[in-house]
């Protein structure tokens, strides 16, 4: 039997070899999945790929403490506010199209940051970036459910976006390290565009359009959604920096939830909505993807802390802070392919959701410990747990958020999943933020602080992880009070069919 990939779906004939090479490789799923996978890696790291590099940022561009949060929050304001538009152009417009200008924008805008000579500069290249994710990250998952059918393929192909997307913010930490260090801040810019351009060259090649579908376009929704999620957005990023009590924040947040109130009045009515209403009526998708959220605020939260506490409180160098991260994209692999290849046949998905959600607040537990005194060995605990709940957890809440979604409806789902993650992380930073300002009288964590200092903050980042534990907690909730236990189970022949000839092929490989 020829070599084949695991994630290939299974023909049911003897296959064709007579056609050409090109030709082959422009037909196989794994390879446009390979795409795929590299367009969501570069999109979700950029959003920590430049934490370690701030400080080397700041002194080389003259910014201020103040304005130096904008370089991560330029990125995450425009991406979060026009994650819905982005999402529903692929469904309109044909998804290969939208991803494809997504990554070519993400990547022009990735080699201006990087030839950035002022601040303004910079923040305009981080913006245009986000708009380009917002374009791609959608359709890319979207795509993903057009080349794998639901059964045992799509699954294989979710765990390894879900590993790429939980992990690709501790895989920018350490990226943003390595490069800050041996070659300088500029290339965690620069780094992106020989990848976004092999993407959106072979993603023409081996990718096939989806139908574009011809109708009014709701620009009314579009509006309201764009300028309601960066409404909301704005205001957590605002209260991670100002306070809650921010004239800015508390404008930005009321005007945001004005917004979405409107849009949801204006998609009741639209012919072809930005977001079909009958995805977010249905109990178990919603509840999989507030359960996500929830989880992602602990985790980005997690990593925002624990990132300045290694560098400041315990020294590390950005490259070893960075490297230290690393236990986490490796437990999220692993747990992420134990739960596709094993635990899915043993447990239904709502179990998985609960076992997955548990072991992620065990690691924000484990990080609420942690002392200036503390070994490596816990800190790796804190990562490896939160990395296996994560990949154990978000498996099994994605497949839940887009199993019996149509065709037509895909680009939508993929979208509020994106915006539940982005929400997420934009909620946890900002409350945990807050939680540690109220805890240490707003000292500022500094390596040169003496011991009585360093205890305030130690007691500071206890609360904060508290709180994540406890955002983790409310979304084992979620998933307990309103996911059904049947609800995206696989139990038809074909799944099971497919199953047993993967392991053979797994076997044979």
């Amino acid at each position: 039997m020829p070599p084949s990939s695991v994630l290939e779906p299974i023909p049911r004939t003897a296959p064709q070899w007579s056609s050409p090479p090109r030709r082959r490789v422009a037909a196989s799923p794994s390879v446009s999945l390979l795409v795929i996978l590299a367009a969501q890696m570069m999109v979700v790291l950029d959003a920590t790929i430049v934490n370690v590099a701030l400080p080397h940022i700041q002194t080389a561009l003259g910014f201020t403490s103040t304005s130096l949060s904008w370089v991560l929050n330029a990125y995450i304001l425009t991406f979060g506010g026009l994650l819905l538009l982005g999402a529903r152009s692929g469904d309109l417009l044909g998804r290969r199209r939208v991803f494809v200008t997504g990554i070519a924008l993400f990547s022009l805008a990735s080699l201006a940051g990087g030839f950035a000579q002022a601040g303004w500069m910079l923040l305009t290249a981080r913006a245009l970036q986000g708009i380009g994710g917002a374009l791609a990250a959608p359709s890319a998952l979207a795509l993903l459910t057009t080349l794998f059918p639901e059964g045992a393929a799509r699954l294989r192909a979710i765990a390894l976006f879900t590993t790429v997307s939980a992990a690709g913010g501790a895989i920018g930490l350490v990226a943003g390290g390595m490069l800050t260090e041996w070659v300088g801040w500029r290339w965690v810019m620069f780094v992106n565009v020989p990848i976004g351009l092999v993407v959106a060259l072979l993603a023409r090649r081996v990718i096939g359009e989806t139908p574009v579908r011809h109708g009014r376009f709701d620009a009314a929704g579009a509006v309201t959604s764009t300028l309601g999620m960066t409404g909301l957005v704005l205001g957590l990023v605002q209260a991670g920096t100002d306070g809650w009590a921010s004239p800015v924040t508390v404008a930005a947040l009321a005007g945001g939830a004005a917004l979405l109130a409107a849009f949801v009045a204006v998609e009741q009515r639209a012919v072809e909505p930005v977001l079909p209403l009958r995805l977010v009526t249905h109990a178990t998708r919603s509840a999989a993807n507030v359960a996500r959220g929830l989880v992602y605020s602990g985790m980005y939260g997690m990593f925002f802390f624990l990132s300045q506490f290694l560098q400041e409180i315990q020294h590390y160098s950005p490259l070893r802070a960075g490297l230290s991260f690393l236990p986490m994209p490796v437990s999220v692999f692993l747990s992420s392919q134990l739960t596709s290849r094993v635990l899915v046949r043993r447990l239904v998905p709502k179990q998985l959701m609960l076992l997955g959600i548990a072991v992620a607040t065990g690691g924000l537990a484990v990080a609420s410990q942690l002392t200036p005194s503390s070994r490596y060995l816990e800190v790796l605990g804190a990562l490896a747990l939160m990395g296996a709940g994560s990949g154990v957890s978000f498996v099994s809440l994605t497949t839940a958020s887009l199993a019996g979604v149509a065709p037509e409806d895909a680009g939508a789902a993929s979208g509020l999943i994106n915006v539940s993650q982005q929400l997420g992380a934009a909620l946890g930073v900002a409350v945990l933020v807050t939680v540690f300002a109220a805890a240490t009288d707003h000292i500022s964590i500094a390596s040169h602080l003496g011991a009585p200092a360093v205890a305030t903050l130690t007691h500071g980042l206890h609360v904060a992880f508290g709180v994540g534990v406890l955002f983790a907690l409310l979304g084992l909730g979620s998933v307990a009070a309103f996911v059904r236990r049947s609800d995206g189970r696989a139990t038809t022949a074909t799944f099971e069919e497919e199953l047993a000839e993967l392991e053979v092929i797994d076997a044979v490989l």
